[in-house]
């Protein structure tokens, strides 16, 4: 096979990727807690014809020498964890970590998993549930018959109970922090769990130093820009038919050689 048809092959599987990623970060725009993604890639092997370096001739040294790139592949997508927009609701259990930190929740088979996603509810038992019933950690459980609930900056969450003087405190949520958030998997259904590449899990205050703080009557919405994503997009599209020409040409060289030489 001619090299450039494997290159500007490398280059059209690369772009397609990338188009994904985009594709992914634009469908989940509206998504409460959402990170955007970030796609990376590395250049291939190179096939090193002459090294640089290496003698010319017993006086002189190439320059440069000759290496011949093989094409490019993506190493990676990295989730980005900077804030989303803030948007203010009236909803008592919505929730929004202004800053570095998850929630943490506990999964149907016992394991934990964490999120951005603040938008809790309340079950038939009273508890702090996410959208899909899972428990936020550490259970919380409203009485039936608060009239209001409160949650502080440090994350304790307290009731107005009739016949009661002064709020109840019902708990306190903690923020879970990682050295490496972007080595978290994401699971999906705004969830993430703990990998070798994250580091372990680490429960703070909330509103302690180097800690975001929990805010009430506050959603996170995702942090993609709609409009960085279409110029990447445009972009990416631009590559992509570029790739696509170089096989078009090479395709046009290989026949005027073929007719040329037959």
């Amino acid at each position: 096979m001619n090299p450039a048809l494997w290159i500007s092959k490398t280059g059209l599987a690369a772009q397609d990727r990338q188009m994904a990623t985009i594709s992914n970060n634009l469908a989940n725009v509206s998504t409460v807690g959402f990170k955007r993604d970030r796609v990376s890639f590395e250049d291939l092997f190179y096939n090193i014809e002459k090294q640089p370096g290496a003698l010319a001739d017993q006086q002189h040294i190439l320059p440069s020498g000759m290496q011949i790139g093989t094409g490019v592949r993506v190493t990676g997508t990295q989730k980005i964890f900077t804030n989303g927009d803030f948007q203010t609701t009236e909803q008592a259990l919505d929730m929004a970590v202004v800053g570095r930190g998850f929630f943490q929740v506990s999964m149907g088979d016992g394991s934990q998993a964490y999120t951005r996603n603040g938008q809790f509810h309340m079950n038939d038992e009273g508890m702090i549930v996410t959208a899909n019933g899972l428990p936020l950690e550490p259970g919380i459980q409203i009485p039936n018959d608060a009239t209001s609930i409160t949650v502080s900056d440090d994350g304790t969450v307290s009731a107005a109970v009739p016949g009661v003087i002064g709020p109840v405190d019902l708990g306190q949520i903690p923020l879970i922090t990682f050295v490496n958030p972007a080595g978290l998997q994401a699971k999906g259904g705004n969830m993430y769990i703990e990998t070798d590449a994250s580091g372990a899990p680490a429960e703070n205050l909330s509103g302690a130093t180097g800690v975001g703080k929990i805010s009430q009557f506050t959603l996170e919405m995702s942090n993609v820009s709609a409009v960085e994503e279409l110029v990447n997009m445009i972009s990416v599209q631009r590559a992509y038919e570029m790739n696509s020409k170089v096989i078009s040409a090479v395709d046009q060289m290989m026949q005027f050689a073929n007719q040329s030489l037959g």
